[in-house]
């Protein structure tokens, strides 16, 4: 029987948020970067769900909760900087970020994502990486970056 992933089963997101805010002070501070309260904020955004989360529901849950009088290009700049230190991944066919599980080390993002529940389920496998950087070089390309997004039903809304 496959073992459910975390974002497929309910739980309380408030252990997966602390993680994911500890980590991304430890490697701002390893690698002497800011983590502003605002880009700490929408890290905390992204991670209070498994579901990938677009720049404007940022902004709006920022307005309405935090009172904040952000703008769009505010928030987008936050995301960038979250992007570019591997804290979080871009879900392009949603233009939506969900929070990276593994943001020690880079790699590429591979998802499998719910069409239901809007979960996304980040894999870590470099065989996959391996399988498209080898088969774009046998026809003379070279890569580089890769997001791998793929559709489905996760466990839970299967069963339901």
């Amino acid at each position: 029987m496959p073992k459910t992933p975390l974002a497929s089963r309910p739980h309380d997101h408030s252990h997966c948020v602390h993680t994911a805010l500890s980590e991304a002070d430890t490697l701002c501070a390893q690698k002497g970067l800011r983590l502003t309260a605002l880009r700490r904020r929408v890290l905390e955004l992204v991670w209070q769900s498994h579901k990938p989360l677009g720049a404007y529901d940022i902004l709006g849950v920022l307005s309405e909760q935090d009172g904040r009088r952000a703008a769009p290009p505010t928030v987008y700049r936050a995301l960038d900087f979250l992007l570019e230190n591997g804290l979080v991944h871009r879900i392009a066919s949603l233009n939506a970020f969900v929070g990276c599980n593994h943001p020690e080390h880079a790699h590429q993002g591979q998802f499998l994502i719910c069409r239901e529940c809007h979960a996304a389920i980040e894999l870590e496998q470099k065989i996959i990486s391996d399988a498209i950087i080898q088969s774009a070089a046998d026809v003379g390309f070279t890569v580089e970056g890769q997001t791998v997004e793929v559709v489905g039903l996760c466990s839970g809304c299967q069963g339901a």
